[in-house]
């Protein structure tokens, strides 16, 4: 069977359970953009060494991908991304600790494993302004906050794993 179905070629794209909608449409753009995310995780992954980093880009990705089925109109179970922002912030902290006290903004760059992850918290925190656009054109208040939440914290902590990839030795603006 063949990828192309060409269904998608007059600027529609189906969403689950079969609705065709514009591929311009808010929601396809914040599940889009999500997608994007987990394409850049994935290239920042084969340039990590270290094992258990790997596997926790790995369930990263998983979690975008439920993120996006949800967005993109299935069912799926997103209760337990409060606990992740939670594991998010324990992270944060125990990385921060070694790291030097930030004082001024920083320059993205230093090493590449540094500059990728600043790729990775900008390619995020684009996702979610998406979902928050999307979310705001439901006109329903307080749309599945769990999401944005992830995605403003996962953000932080890509922030903060450049800075460690730096050794703390961040150029500053």
């Amino acid at each position: 069977m063949p990828i192309y179905t060409k269904t998608g070629d007059k600027g529609t794209t189906a969403l689950f359970g079969g609705k065709r909608v514009s591929k311009a449409d808010l929601q396809v753009e914040a599940y889009g953009s999500v997608d994007e995310l987990t394409s850049y995780i994935g290239l920042v992954n084969s340039k990590i060494k270290n094992q258990k980093a790997k596997l926790f880009l790995i369930e990263v990705q998983k979690d975008l991908y439920k993120i996006m089925g949800y967005l993109a109109g299935s069912k799926s179970n997103i209760k337990y991304l409060d606990g992740r922002v939670k594991d998010f912030e324990n992270k944060i902290d125990e990385i921060d600790k070694k790291l030097p006290r930030l004082t001024k903004f920083i320059l993205p760059g230093g090493s590449e494993l540094s500059s990728w992850f600043h790729v990775l918290r900008t390619v995020c925190r684009r996702s979610e302004r998406s979902v928050i656009r999307y979310s705001e054109s439901l006109e329903i208040g307080n749309w599945k906050l769990e999401i944005i939440r992830y995605l403003n914290r996962l953000s932080d902590l890509f922030f903060t794993l450049a800075r460690s990839h730096n050794k703390g030795k961040d150029a500053l603006a």
